[in-house]
Parts: structure tokens; C-alpha cells; sequence
């Protein structure tokens, strides 16, 4: 565990919460070393039994220090931009192991992957199959390709990150794999080397996986019956965490439910855990601000909002909210926990038992996938800085936005105007 309690404080690895939000301030970012590294040897280590790479989800935490600390282990990486594709290199990721997907790669995207040499493009359309063999074509390379099948099965978790349904804008539809495959087929700057398939974000089941991953095996015997020979299963992302009570699966269980299928197939696995990797290796820390007691709720108004973390107002995610150093003798009540953005939905939690006072530090746990990614400078606010433990070391890996450079990029029209 690397967020624990010494002497009734919490403490990244071991270094006080208290001590790190008094010397960089809040709303705080803060990553555990320990716990990015041991949530990724877990992965590893469960699919030891078969030739794969981890490709960390880069959309989950994108922060430079996050993606080195996971390139140094031997992570590749998935992205779904040219933004993303910017931010691995510039972390020393290893080209030979990234995975490109996502619906929209412009041909610029496609143009730098190429030339850097990643390992796959996971193609969405017959558009995009004609965008990358126009730009491979122009190049006069290779683009080695895979197709994100839409196997049509029920992920069980929220419907924004559901991603394995036929009314889903994700993959090629199920009905029309075969068809598609034998298109890419006829491309000649393309070389098809898998096959890829995500059904959704924060399962805490394995019967989805296996569900999908058996209709993707189907898939692959009826490619090979048309010709085409697949190398690579890529069995996607999603495994869940916990945030409350949720019961997902270990590392362990998650890869023993779909051995004996993968073992069958013999294929080198891709994967793309990024939640299950980051989420609780991180938290966001907030101090309370004002108190405001009435006589329908109490609302704690804290520094942090949904600027600063937005997916308990976009998804109505339940995430812990501790304090970093408890009362002993204070009263307990049920709190809503409120940020000082101008919006009714602009909460990090709802009717939490906490005892707080003013100036109090509250920790939001499970912030590490997320978190920092989606924020946003609404209401003109600056983002958060961000921080990483390793051990008894705190390291600054992102500087707090100053009001400043928010509109940095801004101009007035000329004075005549």
C-alpha cells in the first residue's frame, strides 16, 4: 500500500500529505512511484504465461514523469492522438511499442507515426483504412494495421464508457469485420498484423472479456479461412478499481479467465490497462476553504472543483474523500464536499460523514486516472500542479498554472478596432 497512515497522518510511500499540500499548496496532484510500478509488474507478471506487451492507456494519465517512470519498466503505450504520440517520445517511450488508436488520426498523426516506426495503427473505418494507405502509399512504406472489432457485448459499467455495443461509435461493427478485413487486404502499402477489441472502462466482472474474446476467436478462425493471417490479438483495456465497493478482478484472475482461450489462440497479446494502472496511484488534494452549514445540507467549499476533477459531475463518479489528518474530538456531519465553480454540478462528493474545520486538508482518492487529464480552466481558473513520491522524495513533475499564462495565447483586437 503506498498511501497509509503513520501516527494517524497519510502519507504518500513515506512522505506526510500534510507536509507536501503546506510546501506546493492545493489543489494538488500526487503520484506514488511505488504504486505506478507495482500496479504494472502485477499486469506483467499475470501474463507471463503468454508473449505479450502492456501498452499503458495514455488518455488515463498523460503526465510526462507517469509515462517515464512506465517506459523505464518496458510499457508501451496506446494513444489516440497526435498530441499523445508527442508526449510519449518526449518521455522516451519506445516507438516499436506504441499502439495508435482512436476514431479520428489525421494524416499528420498517421505521417509521424509512421516515420517514428510504432508498432500498429487499431483502424475505426473504411475511411480511415483509405487515409492510411493514401499517407503509406505517399511515403512509400508499410503501415502495419489492425482492425478494432465491435464484438457487440454488454461491458456493464457506465454508458459513457461503454465501448463494445453496436450503438457505440467505437470499431468496426460485427457484421461487417469480414468485408472490411478483405478491403484492408487490397491495400498494398498496408500489412495487416492483428485484430483489436475494447468493450468498455471500469469492469469489475471477467465475463465480459471472455464474452468478447471468445467472438473475437470466431473472428480470427473465419479470417484465416479467407486468408488472412492475423499475428497479434490485442484484448484492449478497462479492467476496473475500486473506488468504493467495488470487487474487481486481480491482475491474476482477470489474465486466468481468458488464458485458456489466448493459450488456444497462441498469439502475442497487446493490452491497454490505463485505469487499473494509475487511478490508485494517485490522489488530489484540496483544503477546505469555507464552511457552509444550512438548514437542508451542509457544503464544505473547498479549493479544488470540477475544473480540477470532473468526473463526479460528468459521470456521477463516487470517489473517496478522506481526511489527511483526522479530528479527534469534532463533531461528526454529512458534508457535501463543493467546489467554488459557478455551477449546481460542480461537487466532488455528496453527503460524505466527515468531521472538518476550516483550512482542513481532504485527500480524493483514486485520482491518479482521470484526474489531472480531463481538467480545464473553467471559470479561469489554473490547473493544478502535480507532483511524484518516490520513497521518502517528493519531485515537482508539473508546475501550477499561473493566472497569467491562461491567456497567454490571447490577443486584443488593435486599439483603432
Amino acid at each position: 500500500m503506498s498511501f497509509t497512515r503513520q501516527q494517524g497522518t497519510l502519507h504518500a510511500e513515506n512522505c506526510s500529505l500534510e507536509q507536501i499540500a503546506q510546501q506546493f499548496s492545493t489543489p494538488l496532484y500526487v503520484y506514488s512511484k511505488a504504486a505506478l510500478t507495482q500496479h504494472y509488474l502485477d499486469m506483467h507478471q499475470a501474463f507471463e504465461f503468454i508473449d505479450h506487451q502492456i501498452c499503458f492507456a495514455v488518455k488515463s494519465n498523460s503526465n510526462l514523469a507517469v509515462l517515464n517512470v512506465l517506459a523505464k519498466l518496458g510499457a508501451g503505450f496506446d494513444i489516440v492522438t497526435g498530441g499523445e504520440l508527442a508526449r510519449v517520445l518526449a518521455a522516451d517511450g519506445d516507438p516499436a511499442k506504441i499502439v495508435f488508436s482512436g476514431l479520428g488520426k489525421t494524416e499528420a498523426d498517421i505521417e509521424k507515426a509512421l516515420q517514428v516506426g510504432i508498432a500498429c495503427f487499431n483502424v475505426e473505418s473504411h475511411a480511415e483504412l483509405d487515409r492510411i494507405q493514401n499517407v503509406a502509399a505517399r511515403l512509400n512504406t508499410q503501415a502495419p494495421i489492425s482492425l478494432r472489432v465491435n464484438p457487440d457485448v454488454d461491458a456493464k459499467t457506465h454508458p459513457y464508457i461503454s465501448t463494445g455495443l453496436k450503438e457505440n461509435k467505437f470499431g468496426i461493427p460485427s457484421d461487417s469485420v469480414f468485408s472490411t478485413y478483405q478491403y484492408a487486404a487490397t491495400l498494398p502499402n498496408l500489412n495487416i498484423v492483428g485484430i483489436d477489441c475494447h468493450i468498455g472502462s471500469q469492469l469489475t466482472e471477467t465475463k465480459p472479456f471472455v464474452d468478447a474474446l471468445a467472438r473475437v476467436e470466431l473472428m480470427i478462425a473465419e479470417l484465416k479461412q479467407l486468408g488472412i493471417t492475423i499475428q497479434h490479438i490485442d484484448i484492449g483495456g478497462g479492467l476496473g478499481v475500486v473506488y468504493k465497493d467495488e470487487t474487481p478482478p486481480s491482475a491474476v484472475e482477470y489474465a486466468n479467465a481468458m488464458r485458456p482461450q489466448l493459450e488456444k489462440l497462441g498469439l502475442k497479446v497487446y493490452m491497454e490497462p490505463g485505469r487499473s494502472i494509475s487511478a490508485n496511484a494517485g490522489v488530489l488534494l484540496t483544503k477546505v476553504d469555507l464552511l457552509k452549514p444550512t438548514n437542508h445540507r451542509n457544503f464544505a467549499i473547498v479549493d479544488a472543483a470540477m475544473n480540477d476533477l470532473i468526473r463526479p459531475s460528468l459521470y456521477d463518479a463516487w470517489m473517496d474523500i478522506v481526511p489527511v489528518k483526522p479530528h479527534q474530538d469534532l463533531e461528526t456531519k454529512q458534508w457535501d464536499i463543493v467546489g467554488a465553480i459557478c455551477e449546481t454540478g460542480d461537487f466532488l462528493g455528496k453527503d460524505r460523514e466527515l468531521s472538518l474545520q476550516q483550512n482542513d486538508i481532504l485527500a480524493v482518492l483514486g485520482a491518479g486516472a482521470y484526474g489531472f487529464v480531463m481538467s480545464s480552466n473553467y471559470n479561469s481558473r489554473g490547473r493544478a500542479a502535480e507532483v511524484m513520491v518516490d520513497g521518502d522524495q517528493v519531485y515537482l513533475i508539473r508546475d501550477r498554472e499561473t493566472i497569467e499564462s491562461l491567456w497567454a495565447n490571447e490577443h486584443l483586437l488593435p486599439q483603432e478596432a
